[in-house]
């Protein structure tokens, strides 16, 4: 290839990667950002309780949960492009409807088709990526792809107290409107379509089967907030959902067209890096969302304030992701993912030791939160690196969607046992007691993760073997 026409490939690879990154920014910054301006629509719907409003938010992470795994399996049958552009027009579009909607009702609705052409695009964004990029750049690629949905779950804090404090509630949607724009006009013109003609299209039972398992499952650990872990409705949901998680597992071991190929779970790195995801997904949600609560309830903040406290955070995981991912290519992501476990533990543990009801922010919370970003920079993105490069190329976009539902799924996970381990605190020194709780669990979630990720195969570019065959 000549020099100009590497320049060429080189470019196209960029803007696939740019297109891809503003999606997914775009699609997890709509699971967090409305968790700050919930009040300001609360405040415009009145005539609507607090529970009937609560599905404003429950509604994103539950369809959301539910399409990823069917949609990443359609996007390897019929085409990445294709499904991506689709799902990034229909994102734009809900996104707009959302910022117009004259109901409480409607706005619900909205927000179902928001979730559901989120989850169409994810999988297909990283697909799009993995066949952009020559296998000794996919680390640092994949790396820059995962940082920016990272950012995205731990910015919304920050930008949603930014659009309540200036404008109101229904700017958190119309601010997509430009990124969905940009990834659907430029699109169409720069990505390089990629699929795999002979994926079967899953069956209907199976598409059913998992988007019901992962609803009751999402649904029984959102409702567990306001009735309890051990409420008959909880345990009925969430065994429900996983008889319907095992009859999924039965259909696809006899289905000629499944919706999950569970020979994926033969792959080591897929295995232990879902569990990983698992694990640090219910961490970082802690994380995140403790943070808000700790600085607006103990601190009192405001939730301005407290959004841009928490900014650095975000920050710095934008800034160190990827230079990780470039680190990732010369010594494999394993230990890069066993530093992050551990620098994460590490920030829980500052807080634990640190944090009081009169703490100075730049020298008590402060290094907790860098210490914080250092471990998502190296996790997040790294785990998806490390699936990423393991799944044959036919595979990618299920792999990939498997992995996102997972990391939606114990982030789901993370905010219902925050608000059970928090619960209503009678003064500052109770207060301090139970956040302690969060903390040890940020603590645990960081070791655990990096205990899972000791059995994965990672190597260097020089060295990277060829993706397993499933």
């Amino acid at each position: 290839m000549t020099s100009y026409g590497a320049d060429v490939v080189a470019d196209n690879s960029r803007k696939t990667l740019t297109i891809a990154s503003l999606a997914t920014l775009a699609t997890f910054l709509d699971t967090t950002i409305l968790f700050v301006a919930f009040p300001d629509i609360s405040a415009s719907f009145t005539n609507n309780s607090q529970s009937e409003l609560s599905w404003v938010l429950n509604a994103y992470t539950i369809v959301f949960a539910a399409f990823l795994i069917p949609a990443g399996k359609l996007a390897d049958r019929l085409g990445h492009r294709k499904l991506f552009l689709f799902g990034s027009g229909v994102f734009t579009a809900a996104s707009m409807a959302c910022g117009l909607a004259p109901s409480a009702e409607l706005l619900i609705v909205f927000r179902v088709a928001q979730a559901a052409g989120g989850a169409i695009l994810i999988p297909s964004s990283l697909a799009l990526v993995m066949h952009a990029f020559p296998r000794d750049r996919l680390p640092q690629a994949v790396a820059i792809w995962g940082a920016a949905g990272a950012v995205a779950g731990a910015l919304g804090p920050t930008l949603g107290g930014t659009v309540v404090e200036f404008l109101n509630w229904r700017w958190a949607f119309f601010i997509n409107l430009p990124v969905g724009l940009y990834t659907v006009l430029a699109g169409r013109r720069v990505l390089k379509e990629s699929a795999d003609p002979a994926t079967m299209v899953p069956s209907f039972v199976g598409v059913l089967l998992i988007a019901g398992a992962a609803s009751l499952l999402s649904y029984g650990v959102v409702g567990s907030a306001d009735v309890g872990w051990l409420n008959q409705r909880t345990i009925g949901v969430l065994g429900a959902g996983m008889v319907a998680l095992g009859v999924f597992a039965v259909h696809q071991r006899r289905t000629n067209a499944p919706a999950l190929n569970l020979d994926l779970f033969k792959i080591r790195n897929f295995v232990w890096s879902n569990l990983a995801m698992l694990a640090f997904g219910v961490a970082f949600s802690a994380m995140f969302l403790s943070s808000i609560l700790f600085l607006t309830q103990v601190w009192e903040w405001s939730i301005l304030e407290a959004g841009f406290g928490v900014a650095p955070g975000p920050a710095l995981v934008a800034l160190i992701a990827p230079r990780a991912g470039r680190l990732a290519g010369q010594i494999g992501q394993r230990g890069i993912l066993i530093a992050g476990g551990v620098m994460y533990a590490l920030g829980g543990l500052y807080r634990l030791v640190a944090l009081g009801a009169d703490s100075s922010y730049l020298v008590d919370y402060l290094p907790s939160m860098m210490l914080s970003g250092v471990g998502v920079a190296f996790v997040f993105p790294q785990l998806s690196s490390a699936v990423a490069q393991a799944l044959p190329p036919n595979r990618i976009g299920t792999g990939g969607a498997a992995l996102q539902a997972i990391r939606q799924f114990g982030g789901t996970f993370g905010v219902a046992l925050t608000i059970a381990l928090l619960g209503t605190p009678t003064s500052v020194i109770d207060a301090l007691g139970r956040f302690d709780r969060v903390w040890w669990l940020i603590v645990v979630g960081g070791v655990t993760t990096s205990i899972l990720v000791l059995p994965l195969r990672t190597k260097t570019n020089s060295s990277a073997p060829a993706p397993e065959p499933v």
